[in-house]
């Protein structure tokens, strides 16, 4: 059996970024769902020289909670790629640079309905050099922790956006850290 792919009979944006398409699976029947049109996200797993994440604490409305993140956001469109984003993100965010930024992954936050990729980096003895630079709607505390605090972190459940976890394996696999 080959998989197909549905073909897209109509689209209609509802919003900027929310789409519903009617589509005609491989079968014949048609449904309708919502598909999320986001631009592309970037995420940066920052280690200092001492092997400190430097970690931010900011909340999240869909969450509605306080929850503790690894500093990244979306690609703007001045940004020429997602690493000049991940770069952007980590200084605008936390005050930290490092000339040593690897991407260590990618992938899509839900390729059921959402149509973006979110890329993973790894910045290698980040340094303070600036303030943060922060938009209106964010209010965000930096923070640092050891690597191994960082990964006790996500294995209880502390580190709740799964993208983070996901940025976290990256960097841990491009380490050689998983055994």
């Amino acid at each position: 059996m080959t998989v197909k792919p549905w073909k897209i009979l109509a689209s209609t944006h509802l919003r900027d970024n929310i789409r519903l398409d009617r589509c005609e699976l491989p079968n014949g029947q048609i449904i309708e769902g919502a598909v999320l049109e986001f631009s592309t996200w970037a995420t940066v797993l920052a280690l200092t020289e001492k092997q400190e994440v430097v970690l931010i604490r900011q909340y999240r409305h869909g969450a509605q909670k306080v929850i503790v993140e690894l500093p990244g956001g979306v690609m703007d469109r001045e940004d020429e790629s997602p690493l000049a984003a991940a770069r952007r993100e980590l200084q605008e965010e936390t005050g930290y640079t490092s000339d040593r930024i690897v991407q260590v992954g990618c992938v899509s936050p839900n390729p059921a309905n959402h149509t973006n990729l979110i890329y993973s980096f790894l910045a290698m003895d980040a340094k303070k050099v600036s303030g943060q630079r922060l938009d209106e709607t964010e209010e965000i505390e930096v923070f640092l922790k050891p690597l191994d605090e960082v990964i006790a972190m996500a294995k209880n459940g502390e580190l709740l956006q799964s993208m983070q976890v996901s940025a976290l394996f990256f960097t841990l696999a491009y380490l050689n850290r998983i055994y």
